[in-house]
């Protein structure tokens, strides 16, 4: 009998959708010969359902959505998530190894990595800590500051504080920043909820576009760039892949142009000066350092057309990840296959739960 994979997938999260198909995309890719699949899927209310362990991939992403399939049986997860009780999520699910494939809050963002790391368990990608910071914007933005890395400039205001003295906010974007801008939700990915402002009327509507989404808004200056993306893998000594480059089919690099209308444009390796894309790649390896990184990243560039600077975007601590997603094929071009990938995300996993069972906790 192979390894026993738990895949988390679906989310509370605006970003559901998208990790139904990344689900779907890894079950299909995966080696049953090697591994066993168990399904976890989490409804848009947060409802948590366990399915049958599969013996060969799903067809279409219908037969992911479990509760609406008729065979969800959440008993698997109800202790630890009512108890967290380790032993009894353990002797129930019997996974070796999680692999949450969950974009956005409620998954990306280390709630539901604490989850794992009280029940004890292995599990692929970033941890508590950078998960929570590769998905709150603005936090990140500090951290990479405190590392040195060059980035444009921006400002962020809570709810609270925009209802209290919008026209304070408004004024200092229009000093600071100037339009147009980006007003984008912190703590949110996939590029849903982001705006362009043009004027002060676009900037407002904006804003309370991203307060649907999050708490906190955060708003950048328009850099006239080249978006320039980078794959890292690793844990400790993480190495990063060859650049690649996406050319927008809209305005800018929205959902839309995402997800829906296809019509992005992706060039894989990235047509850069080799310094150049030396550079990039080690300010990736920096960024993903600098945020206590681990398995894989997704960091993001602007390539400043003006003057060539590099400046560091984000960093994606679950991006997406179906075949023709930028993160494989940016490791593809450099020569890791996908199944190649999902194996060596799995022994990260375990290496690193292995090193964090040698810790002492307390006498």
């Amino acid at each position: 009998m192979g390894q026993r994979v738990g895949l988390i997938y679906g989310g509370k999260s605006g970003e559901h959708e998208v990790s139904l198909q990344t689900a779907l995309a890894v079950m299909k890719a995966f080696d049953y010969t090697k591994y066993e699949i168990q399904p976890f899927y989490i409804t848009k209310r947060g409802h948590w359902h366990s399915g049958l362990v599969l013996q060969q991939p799903p067809s279409d992403v219908k037969q992911l959505m479990l509760d609406e399939a008729g065979s969800a049986d959440d008993s698997a997860l109800a202790p630890l998530l009512a108890e967290l009780a380790p032993a009894a999520f353990r002797a129930n699910a019997s996974v070796d190894v999680m692999f949450p494939l969950l974009h956005g809050t409620f998954g990306e963002d280390g709630t539901v990595q604490g989850l794992l790391e009280m029940a004890n368990m292995p599990y692929v990608g970033a941890g508590v800590l950078a998960s929570a910071v590769g998905m709150d914007k603005v936090m990140m933005k500090r951290v990479f500051a405190h590392e040195g890395l060059p980035q444009c400039v921006y400002r962020h205001f809570n709810r609270t504080q925009w209802e209290k003295d919008a026209p304070f906010f408004i004024m200092e974007v229009e000093v600071s920043l100037g339009y147009p801008c980006f007003i984008k939700p912190a703590n949110l990915g996939s590029s849903v909820g982001i705006s362009k402002a043009s004027n002060r009327e676009e900037l407002i509507a904006a804003v309370e576009l991203a307060l649907r989404y999050d708490r906190k808004v955060i708003v950048e200056e328009f850099v006239e760039a080249r978006e320039i993306e980078v794959s890292v893998l690793g844990n400790d000594d993480p190495r990063a892949s060859l650049p690649g480059e996406i050319i927008s089919s809209g305005d800018f690099y929205d959902y839309q142009a995402k997800y829906v209308d296809g019509k992005s444009v992706m060039h894989i390796p990235a047509e850069l000066p080799e310094a150049t894309s030396q550079a990039v790649r080690d300010m990736a390896v920096r960024a993903f350092l600098a945020i206590d990184g681990s398995g894989l990243s997704r960091v993001d560039f602007f390539l400043r057309k003006s003057d060539g600077q590099l400046l560091i975007n984000e960093v994606n601590t679950m991006p997406g990840f179906t075949p023709f997603s930028m993160y494989p094929l940016m490791w593809k071009a450099s020569g890791v296959q996908y199944q190649e990938l999902l194996d060596t995300l799995i022994e990260l996993a375990k290496s690193r739960h292995a090193a964090k069972q040698r810790l002492e906790f307390g006498s």
